[in-house]
């Protein structure tokens, strides 16, 4: 889960790190109280999911409070990258010396949490990192002042800044920690004119499996802008992502789910979707499921691969019926099931004339035949 940038500097200044004066609105006079407060001069930030806001002409300076909110009027009617812009951050403008790039984020080959480190310098095209250092970081141990002196020295911050720098990043790190974070970035870390060092901006995402650990997640998830899908998903528990492809999935288990995905690619087909209801699902979640496989438009045939272990195949197949008594069938539906109560399960569906398959590997096959074949109907 994606954070907005006042969000996540809000949590860096929680964990020491100097951040602007400033705040979020989401009205034209507020922005322009917010300025007064500030001085007068400062930095408007359009608040949205996504990056390129500067070329996109959603950071402004405005030199006084009333281009403030001028601005901000101006703001809150865009939309970039297909987000609307809901709220503004106003921020105190400071003049830059300079600037260097840090960031905590998980390197999948490494297998390890690491340090990225960089100068940046400023060119037509905005603020391009130097040389990046990289330092990987034992998750027991953390990072020790002598590391950070090391790579303070290697990007170039003068030395008056170091006890700073070292406050800073162990910051970055306890964050990251503690918040389940996956990447937490600065860009830029900046030192001002007046001799101070700030986060100038910043990017935070957070893993929301964790969410169970962090109650606080729920007031950072933006209902309005997630895709209807992942909003039904959330609302019943089901771990859901929307992929490019075809055929709808539905499997209890994410490693099964993976299983079930290479096997849809080996065979030349493309998952629609992760779709996982876990162990244990009782008939409302699997039919709550079943709705968003049905809903989906690009979904031409579906597939089910049920291992009744903690989940009852029955209940199951009691889900899957629910949602089509509701819905019209428009796909064929292939179903695999193993395990707890096959057998009844089976049963029910055979009567409800869906189509059932013996194996994985025979269940994919049919399932990329129908999607591909074209459907008349007839599942015999």
């Amino acid at each position: 889960m994606r954070l907005y940038e006042y969000q996540s500097k809000l949590i860096l200044a929680k964990y020491g790190i100097p951040i602007p004066r400033g705040r979020v609105t989401s009205t034209a006079s507020e922005a322009r109280q917010i300025a007064d407060e500030l001085g007068g001069k400062v930095v408007v930030k359009s608040q949205v999911l996504t990056s390129g806001r500067g070329k996109a002409g959603g950071i402004l300076l405005a030199k006084n409070s009333r281009k403030a909110q001028q601005f901000v009027t101006q703001l809150l009617d865009m939309e970039i990258r297909g987000y609307p812009v809901r709220r503004v951050l106003v921020d105190e403008a400071v003049q830059i010396a300079d600037a260097w790039y840090v960031a905590v984020c998980i390197d999948r080959k490494m297998r390890a949490p690491v340090l990225l480190a960089s100068s940046l310098k400023n060119n037509s095209n905005g603020d391009e990192m130097e040389a990046l250092l990289t330092l990987p970081i034992n998750p027991l141990l953390g990072i020790k002042d002598y590391q950070i002196r090391d790579i303070a020295a290697n990007i170039g911050l003068p030395e008056k800044f170091q006890k700073q720098f070292i406050k800073i990043v162990h910051g970055l790190w306890h964050a990251f920690f503690r918040m389940d974070a996956t990447l937490i970035e600065i860009k830029p870390l900046v030192v001002t004119d007046d001799g101070r060092l700030l986060a100038l901006d910043a990017l935070m995402i957070v893993d929301d499996n964790a969410s169970f650990r962090h109650p606080e997640f729920s007031e950072y998830w933006d209902l309005g802008l997630a895709p209807r899908p992942e909003v039904e998903a959330r609302k019943h528990g089901l771990d859901y992502v929307k992929l490019k492809g075809e055929i709808g999935c539905m499997v209890n288990g994410a490693g099964l789910m993976m299983a079930v995905m290479d096997m849809i690619d080996q065979f030349g087909g493309q998952p629609a979707n992760f779709l996982d209801v876990g162990g244990g699902a009782a008939p409302e979640k699997v039919a709550a499921g079943f709705r968003l496989l049905l809903s989906d438009d690009d979904v031409k045939a579906i597939l089910v691969n049920i291992f009744g272990g903690l989940t009852s195949c029955d209940d199951v197949a009691e889900g899957i019926l629910i949602a089509l008594q509701e819905r019209k069938l428009r796909v064929p539906i292939v179903v695999r099931m193993e395990g707890m109560k096959a057998g009844e399960a089976r049963k029910k569906l055979e009567d409800a004339h869906l189509v059932l398959a013996d194996t994985l590997m025979g269940a994919v096959q049919k399932t990329i035949a129908y999607s591909t074949g074209g459907w008349n109907g007839d599942l015999a």
